[in-house]
């Protein structure tokens, strides 16, 4: 068809201008600027920081202690960044990551991840998303899908009613088959470097799969169908994990020898 040219088109031009590879080695489209990523970080960091109250002081300690053993595991450059950590007050079982550093946790998935290696898969996950510049990468395969759009709504005559109508069917064309699926791409391709950076920091990767299995318990039924969804389903991360763990557990088996044992007292 000729929109899907079109569309093609214009994200390979775009890709050729901002190619970057990901930790795992896959090909990124990456369009926006490292201090833009940074300050609409800070921004939304604060803005979240005003709209929820602080956990106390030692659950914050709590959270503190595991993210500091996974960023002593990072390379060089990426222990520079200034990343920060804290929890807030909210039942929702939910965690975060912004570009910058910023992290956030929920009180609410401490009844998820309900010790320090289950809390350590989430963080770890949460850093993967920062180290593989997710952000940037949806935003700008957001940004060259509406410039595909656009360029289509433009040059095809979908002025009319009619051509509106399936200018809209277009858009969630692109919405589940590009938009969406990079968003499971970038959650399962988060789970496999968290894996494997609390397994470097001396955390049981094991753990990993605990919390989904709370997770399923915790917030069961009601999901929409996998393609249809931002993050994969519970079984799919699973078998994500299961997948990569005897890699971690070894991993996991020689950082424990190395001395690297973390012990982090839940509050």
């Amino acid at each position: 068809m000729r929109w899907l040219r079109l569309l093609t088109i214009t994200l390979l031009c775009a890709s050729l201008t901002a190619c970057a590879t990901s930790p795992t080695g896959r090909s990124q489209l990456l369009l926006l600027s490292e201090d833009q990523l940074n300050q609409m970080g800070q921004q939304a960091f604060s803005q979240y920081q005003q709209d929820l109250p602080a956990a106390d002081a030692a659950t914050q300690r709590y959270a503190q202690c595991i993210a500091t053993a996974i960023i002593a595991e990072l390379p060089a450059e990426q222990r520079q960044v200034d990343w920060q950590i804290r929890v807030f007050e909210s039942e929702q079982p939910n965690a975060f990551a912004l570009p910058g550093g910023y992290m956030g946790v929920n009180s609410g998935m401490l009844d998820v991840a309900t010790n320090q290696d289950q809390l350590a898969s989430v963080i770890g996950h949460e850093i993967a998303h920062v180290l593989s510049n997710h952000a940037n990468e949806r935003a700008s395969t957001q940004s060259a899908t509406q410039m595909g759009l656009s360029v289509i709504s433009s040059t095809s005559g979908m002025q009319t009613p009619g051509g509106q109508q399936l200018m809209g069917l277009l858009g969630m064309g692109a919405e589940y088959g590009i938009i969406l699926p990079f968003s499971r791409r970038h959650e399962s391709e988060a789970d496999v470097i968290g894996l494997e950076l609390m397994a470097r920091a001396g955390f049981d990767p094991r753990a990993s799969i605990n919390v989904w299995e709370n997770m399923q318990r915790a917030t069961g039924g009601g999901k929409p169908p996998a393609w249809m969804s931002t993050h994969p389903s519970h079984g799919q991360r699973v078998d994500g994990l299961d997948a990569n763990m005897q890699q971690a557990l070894a991993t996991y088996q020689q950082a424990q020898s190395q001395g690297r044992t973390p012990n982090c007292p839940r509050p």
